[in-house]
């Protein structure tokens, strides 16, 4: 589960990361309609541009004191992964969000259960998740359930 939880804040981790690490430099705005490869490096972007990128995380900072550090630390993880990484982070919070609320509790379940796991039961974990039937998983939940989240910490959203 911390991987997902990880996964899930990535792109969260990385507004921080930017909000902490933006030069002071501004250029004219892009023209509407600029494609992305087309759009200018954040040292480019304008005062205004700049603003609208992070006001949502400003509003996120502070109206949750509780959740700074732990913002600040998935900010600190972003930064120091690798590009591949990063994409599989990305892929990683695209399928959680495509997932319906069964199918979240299978994996807070499963990925709970691999915390404790070396990499070879991991893997033969997977391998076992991958070959069972939907009726399978069910019941190896139930025999297997989430471990409860922890206390003052914020549960993944559903």
């Amino acid at each position: 589960m911390p991987r997902l939880a990880t996964l899930r804040f990535a792109g969260l981790a990385l507004a921080v990361g930017v909000l902490f690490a933006a030069p002071a430099f501004a250029a004219p705005p892009p023209p509407a309609g600029a494609s992305a490869a087309n759009l200018p490096k954040w040292e480019q972007l304008s005062p205004a541009q700049r603003e609208q990128l992070i006001a949502p995380m400003r509003d996120r900072w502070n109206n949750s004191p509780e959740e700074r550090e732990r913002m600040f630390e998935h900010a600190r993880r972003w930064q120091q992964m690798s590009p591949d990484e990063r994409q599989n982070a990305r892929r990683g919070m695209k399928r959680w969000e495509h997932l319906n609320p069964e199918e979240r509790g299978q994996m807070r379940a499963l990925f709970g259960k691999m915390r404790g796991l070396d990499d070879n039961a991991r893997r033969a974990l997977m391998e076992r998740w991958r070959t069972m039937t939907p009726d399978q998983r069910r019941a190896w939940v139930q025999a297997n359930p989430a471990p409860p989240k922890p206390e003052g910490g914020r549960p993944p959203r559903d």
